[in-house]
């Protein structure tokens, strides 16, 4: 039995097939789609766990088909294949709603890694879990107690608010504009840098080598999710 099933939306056959062969060698199911049309009607059909998306299609731009994706499966966990230099597609397509990304050329086992964490964030959404832990690190969402270890943390109301939506997202990429609409402070992207930077000096052992809340360069932020 499969661990999941994955449609791989991307026009060029290598690529897909480079997919199916590395995906398929874990477990997963693998379905095609070599455009938006094909895409959405594999989705329409059903049973797809998620879905890796190139933004470089032929039919329609990847923006809209995730826009669409979206809108019609909220749920479905979506993972962005970009090119690297591709930083303002990376982040519109998150603050669309995308799970994660990949940079061309990519390494399978990255690849495999945010897919794990993919379904597993899924998984956790479902689930509702009260409490995440990572590491030394436990925020209890229920009791709204933070602590590193055996040791509480003091947080600000909003230091709290921002932890708390990165939690709910954790292992998901969340760009700077999704951070200030959850949790919005201040129209200023230089206010979430200063919180993001207070968060560090009280949860991380070493703030400036994070373990926990990770910067994606010129992106947002990550909460590392748990192995």
């Amino acid at each position: 039995m499969s661990l999941a099933r994955i449609l791989v939306i991307d026009d060029e056959p290598p690529i897909r097939r480079l997919l199916r062969t590395g995906l398929g060698t874990q477990d997963y199911a693998v379905a095609e789609a070599a455009d938006g049309a094909a895409a959405l009607a594999a989705l329409e059909a059903g049973g797809v766990d998620l879905a890796i998306l190139d933004l470089g299609l032929p039919d329609m731009p990847g923006h809209a088909l995730l826009a669409a994706i979206r809108e019609r499966w909220p749920d479905l966990p979506v993972v962005i294949l970009s090119s690297r230099d591709d930083e303002r597609g990376k982040v519109e397509a998150l603050d669309l709603g995308a799970d994660d990304y990949v940079t061309k050329p990519f390494g399978m086992n990255e690849l495999l890694a945010r897919i794990r964490t993919a379904l597993r964030h899924r998984l956790a959404m479902q689930g509702e879990r009260p409490v995440f832990r990572v590491d030394d690190l436990s925020v209890d969402l229920v009791r709204r107690v933070v602590r590193v270890g055996e040791r509480a943390v003091k947080l600000s109301p909003r230091e709290y608010e921002f932890l708390r939506v990165l939690v709910q997202h954790a292992g998901k990429v969340l760009t700077h504009a999704q951070l200030m609409r959850h949790a919005p402070a201040s129209s200023d992207p230089q206010y979430l840098r200063v919180y993001i930077r207070q968060l560090r000096q009280k949860l991380e052992p070493d703030p400036e080598r994070p373990r926990y809340l990770l910067t994606e360069t010129g992106v947002g932020y990550r909460l590392r999710a748990p192995d």
